[in-house]
């Protein structure tokens, strides 16, 4: 039971009718992380806006990932969340749920500093998801039935268009690109040639980076059997694997081209590569949910993940999955020591990659790429 509101506990019938009854005009959405649940949550905002048309919509997002919701035409707001801000930043964002007067607010993310978000903006109708954790689920008037860790993400972050009655509406990824960024990225990606295919060799966990050697043995038989060229993406913090990736592959280039442009590029230019691109290789990351989110196919590897609760959401991606025992455990460092230290990485071979790869390409229609 939430301790700061008069409505108890509800079933999941309760709150249907409580959304039916409610005049709800303004909504809050709690979802501040990580890049790839929240391009799996974008989906719903459509959803959302046809249900309520008539209501303020807002949203709760990390600082860094404020560019992938900014001038979307179904929300009102961002509310940025410092996640390492200071005193005054914490005080003001509460302050700003508490004066915002919401009557309906999802948290999505399920942990403590949410639950508390949740709890500060005294909405009518606060409601969030079966992972909820961190006592969280406390502040929350009743949780989604079906959400939880073992549904798919997107799916569970789709449930939410099922309550409000929007579940046969089609999952669109909307995220608006300035004119400006999408002609610069062109502009960079037309020397490429009519072939191009995205690498994200990094990854944030260590047991979800397939190692780089392996990427380049798949690369340079894709750039020799079918002239790709290369873009090699990633975080600022990837710059040395990138490089160590576009030493491994330049023997192979010949007539295709390799650009490294990890690093350095902002939320919305990535978003523009990833539209542009034919295909993305890529561990289980976040740019591997903003792929599929805005329709390129996507070869993905999974090790510690598990491709079924988190690949990539739509028809035609290619999921390349270990088959060691401790695959799909989500350990964030390997459980393994000794000769089973990381054995993922050697029982996923080259060759199940380059078969996965081989039969994207062979049904894939080339992208213009004009500027």
């Amino acid at each position: 039971m939430d301790p700061g509101n008069n409505l108890a506990w509800a079933t999941h019938m309760d709150v249907i009718d409580k959304l039916n009854q409610l005049d709800i005009k303004r909504i809050c959405l709690i979802k501040p992380s990580a890049l790839g649940d929240v391009v799996q949550t974008l989906p719903i905002l459509p959803a959302i806006k046809n249900r309520f048309p008539d209501a303020h919509i807002s949203w709760v997002i990390n600082s860094g990932l404020e560019p992938l919701i900014e001038d979307h035409p179904h929300l009102d707001e961002a509310i940025v969340y410092h996640r390492r801000g200071n005193w005054h930043q914490q005080r003001a964002l509460f302050q700003k749920l508490r004066s915002s007067k919401f009557d309906l607010v999802f948290d999505l993310q399920g942990l403590f500093r949410t639950g508390l978000m949740t709890w500060a903006t005294g909405a009518k109708l606060k409601i969030g998801l079966e992972t909820a954790r961190e006592c969280s689920q406390l502040f929350c008037h009743s949780l989604i039935p079906d959400t939880s860790k073992h549904v798919p993400a997107w799916l569970r972050y789709w449930r939410v268009a099922q309550l409000l009655g929007q579940g046969e509406m089609d999952a669109t990824t909307i995220i608006p690109v300035p004119k400006q960024t999408r002609q610069k990225i062109l502009q960079q990606l037309a020397p490429l040639g009519e072939l191009v295919i995205g690498v994200q060799p990094g990854a944030r966990w260590e047991t979800k980076r397939w190692p780089v050697d392996k990427y380049a043995h798949v690369l340079k038989r894709m750039m020799s059997a079918y002239n790709a060229s290369v873009v090699i993406l990633g975080s600022k913090d990837e710059q040395n694997l990138a490089e160590q990736l576009t030493e491994l592959i330049k023997p192979a280039a010949h007539s295709a081209k390799i650009l490294n442009l990890c690093g350095r590029t902002s939320l919305k230019e990535l978003t523009s590569i990833l539209s542009e691109i034919d295909l993305l290789l890529t561990n289980d990351t976040g740019p591997m949910h903003l792929a599929a989110g805005l329709g390129t196919k996507v070869v993905s590897v999974f090790l510690c993940t598990s491709g079924v609760r988190s690949g990539p959401i739509g028809k035609g991606h290619q999921v390349v999955s270990t088959n060691v025992p401790c695959a799909a455990s989500y350990h964030k460092t390997c459980p393994q020591r000794g000769n089973k230290h990381h054995q993922c990485f050697q029982e996923l071979d080259s060759a199940r990659v380059e078969y996965a790869l081989s039969k994207s390409l062979a049904t894939l229609p080339r992208k213009r790429r004009i500027a």
